[in-house]
Parts: C-alpha cells; sequence; structure tokens
C-alpha cells in the first residue's frame, strides 16, 4: 500500500454535480497534465509558478477533444501533498470524468488509492496524523458542532497539547534513562519529588482529554436521546414534531411501537440522534417484552431521557418511581414531558417534588416544542468547543490516552516502591509511546493503512 515516487491522479469531488475537480500529485504531475492539456497561447504548465490558474482543452491520447477546463498549478513544496500537483477543474459528467481519468492513466499517472493524497500530505511534514484524520472528520460534519471539532484538531490545537505534553514525558524519560547509563556511580539525575509532581499534573491533563471523549463522541455520532415512558403517551408523535415529518407510526393502540426507531436533527448547530423506544409497562407479549427489554438498554446508553407521561399520570407516585427505576447515572440528563396539555383539564400537582425539569406539552399541536429543543441543547456544553477547547472524538486516540494514562500510573507506582530505575523507565516510554501514537511520532504502516483505508479516493 501506498507506493512513493509515482504520479498519482483521482477524482475529489462526487460524481453527478455540474462541475468535478480531479487531482493530480507526484513528480511527473504537471508533465503527465502537459502531455494532454493545451492552452490557447500554447504554453506548458510545468514551466508556470505556483497559485496560478490556466484555461485550455483537455484530449485525449490520439488528439480527441474532451472538454475545456482549468488547472490549477501548485509547486512543491508549497501544495497540498508537498509535491508537485495540479487540480482539474472541468464539467461534471461522468463520462467526461472517467476519459480525463483514463487520459491521464495513459499519459504516466495511476489511480491514487484511497487517503494517499493525504497520506503524502502527512509523510511530507503538511500534517501530523491526527490532524490527517481531521480532515475526514471535515468532510464528514454534519453541523456546526461536528465541524468545531474538526477544525480544532485541524488546525493543530489539540495536536500542539499532546506535543506540550509528550515534551514533558521525553524530559523526564531522558533523565531516567541517563541515570541508566550511570547505574554504576550511583547517581541520580531525576529529583523523584519532582518526578511525582510532574507525572501527576501530566496524568490528570491526560484523564482530562480522555475524559472529554464522551462528549466529543457523542457530538460526532449525535447526541443519543433516548423517549421514552409509558404506552400510548405520544413519544412517537414528539418524534415525528421534532423530526418536521412523518417517521414513526403513531396509533391510540397501546404497544403499537414495539423496536426502537432513531433519527438524526440538528438543532441549534448540534446533531441528536432521537430513538424513540417501546413503551414501558407489564406485558404478557414475548414480542412486546423484547421491545421493553430493548427500551432498558437504550436509555442506559443515552445520554439524554425525555420522559413522557400524562397529565392523569404525571400526578401519581408511579410515575416517580418508573423514571427513577431507570436507573439513571448521574451524566445523564433527563426532563419530564406532560404531554396532550392541549386538553382543558388541569394537570393535578405530582404526588411528590419532582427533581428534574418538567415542560408541559402538546406534541399532537407543537406547544412548547421550542422549550423542548431549548432543553437539548443546554444539555450539551459547546461554549469551550466553539472556543477551541481540545475534544477527543476519535476512537484511536481515545484508546491511545487510556494507555498512556495506564502507563502513568504504573510509572507512580513504580516510584512510590522504589522500583529499579530501568522498569520505571520502561513505564514511562511506553506512556510516551501511546501518545506519539496519536499524532504519528510512533506509528506503523498496519496503522497508516487501516486510518486512510476509510478516505475518499480522492483525499
Amino acid at each position: 500500500m501506498f507506493r512513493h515516487g509515482d504520479t498519482i491522479a483521482a477524482p475529489a469531488t462526487a460524481p453527478g454535480g455540474a462541475l468535478a475537480l480531479i487531482r493530480v500529485s507526484g513528480p511527473e504531475a504537471l508533465a503527465v497534465c502537459d502531455s494532454c492539456f493545451a492552452s490557447p497561447s500554447g504554453k506548458r504548465l510545468d514551466r508556470q509558478r505556483g497559485a496560478t490558474v490556466h484555461y485550455g482543452n483537455l484530449s485525449d491520447p490520439d488528439g480527441n477533444f474532451i472538454d475545456e477546463v482549468l488547472v490549477t498549478v501548485f509547486r512543491a513544496p508549497s501544495s497540498y501533498t508537498g509535491e508537485e500537483m495540479a487540480e482539474i477543474s472541468c464539467h461534471g459528467s461522468r463520462w467526461i470524468v472517467t476519459e480525463i481519468l483514463r487520459t491521464l492513466h495513459a499519459c504516466g499517472a495511476r489511480m491514487a488509492e484511497a487517503g494517499e493524497f493525504t497520506v503524502r500530505a502527512f509523510l511530507a511534514g503538511k500534517l501530523d496524523l491526527a490532524q490527517a484524520e481531521a480532515v475526514a472528520d471535515m468532510i464528514a460534519a454534519g453541523n456546526r458542532a461536528s465541524h468545531a471539532l474538526a477544525a480544532t484538531q485541524l488546525r493543530g490545537h489539540y495536536s500542539a497539547l499532546l506535543s506540550h505534553l509528550r515534551e514533558e514525558l521525553l524530559r523526564l524519560a531522558s533523565l531516567l534513562e541517563l541515570e541508566l547509563d550511570f547505574s554504576e556511580e550511583d547517581v541520580t539525575f531525576a529529583d523523584r519529588s519532582q518526578l511525582r509532581d510532574l507525572l501527576d499534573r501530566t496524568a490528570a491533563e491526560i484523564d482530562k482529554l480522555a475524559d472529554s471523549f464522551r462528549l466529543g463522541n457523542a457530538i460526532k455520532e449525535g447526541i443519543a436521546v433516548a423517549i421514552t415512558g409509558s404506552p400510548n403517551v405520544g413519544k412517537s408523535t414528539l418524534l415525528n414534531r421534532l423530526l418536521g415529518e412523518e417517521r414513526a407510526m403513531v396509533s391510540d393502540i397501546a404497544g403499537t411501537t414495539r423496536d426502537t426507531i432513531a433519527e438524526q436533527v440538528t438543532l441549534n448547530g448540534i446533531g441528536f440522534r432521537f430513538i424513540d423506544t417501546a413503551g414501558i409497562r407489564h406485558s404478557d407479549d414475548p414480542l412486546e417484552r423484547m421491545g421493553i427489554e430493548r427500551t432498558y438498554r437504550t436509555v442506559a446508553e443515552a445520554r439524554i431521557v425525555l420522559y413522557m407521561t400524562t397529565p392523569q399520570a404525571f400526578g401519581t407516585a408511579e410515575t416517580a418511581n418508573a423514571i427513577r427505576a431507570l436507573n439513571l447515572h448521574p451524566e445523564q440528563k433527563i426532563a419530564v414531558l406532560v404531554n396532550k396539555c392541549d386538553t382543558e383539564s388541569p394537570t393535578p400537582p405530582p404526588a411528590e417534588p419532582l427533581p428534574w425539569p418538567v415542560i408541559r406539552i402538546s406534541a399532537r399541536y407543537g406547544t412548547r416544542i421550542d422549550a423542548v429543543e431549548q432543553f437539548l441543547t443546554s444539555c450539551v456544553d459547546t461554549e469551550g468547543l466553539y472556543n477551541g477547547a481540545s475534544v477527543v472524538s476519535n476512537s484511536r486516540h481515545y484508546e491511545a490516552l487510556q494507555t498512556a494514562a495506564q502507563a502513568l500510573a504504573d510509572t507512580r507506582n513504580g516510584l512510590d516502591e522504589n522500583l529499579p530505575t530501568d522498569l520505571i523507565a520502561a513505564d514511562l516510554r511506553r506512556s510516551l509511546d501511546a501518545v506519539g501514537s496519536i499524532t504519528g511520532e510512533i506509528t506503523t504502516t498496519d496503522i497508516l493503512s487501516e486510518i486512510f483505508s476509510k478516505f475518499c479516493i480522492g483525499k
């Protein structure tokens, strides 16, 4: 995988648009384009300055006209890949794109592999590995919050924080390994109390980054919101209202929803993944019982829970007991939605004060749905995210941070137990390698292949 030193080409835009962009990169990129491109003035692309655009015709090897194109020239090292590079803007016809790619291949370029342009950018030092992964996240971002996550990582703020942590660890590892070089002289270069303090501070920073993964992954995949409650309280009607379309089946028959239904929607720049669950009640129907079991599993995995009830049921102790039976963990947010408040009968007060927010709505008529949306967005702390805070959203990074945290804990234990310096240094080196694997300072071909195989061909 990833053969280097040759010239590659691939479309950088999805098929079917009015215009298409084809990238060419490698030592012969401009010469390959010159073989099939002709400008009205007869100028050659390989003699042009970088960051210039040139109009002309592109023809196949037999001289048959394919399309009028614009070719942008990029000169090494000032290009995305760090190599000689050209971008061909043409009409978006599938036939035109295919013919241009066929012609470029005939002139000496091969088809790029998935993510190969970004691999070359990484190997040329234009991006570190975390930034390279952010390119894919940037392309996939479907809302403001997920875009902010990717943008912070792509601009290098996250990498700078990791580099600082690694430099601190590297300094300590160097001092410990220096002791090993003078082990016969019984000297100590690393003050143990200072080492403990620095280890504790670094471990706290790594733990903070790792803890942010719950929020980062939720934003990247969509904040999971479970809509639950007794049967026939309007859960599916609420889902349809939030989505703005009739997605879930609505019926007056209790137990209509027997499986979870998941749909995504963006509110105030944040992606939410709403899950309509089967109503919770005692049932002898095996299919309905399976749906109820899935409801409890869905609620346990959700970040936010909307518990729906009716004005009549709201005033009973069963409502509070049913919510407590969900066994929510402290980080989960919940609101009680009293639905069907379009009726004239007043809502009786609850049998006991409820420790959760209560919102009276009408899912059928859309009454106070805006209050539900405000509650949902208030549950997601995006202030730091929009101001460049480093939030982990990549599972590979999270696993590496966990490895680093465990290695630092082992290092701390080794200090406390006065283990030999070589054992302490080995644990510290393990944490260094884990942090370095995130940005690519420590990496393998297998890791690169796994990461970049998920990229589109033209990226």
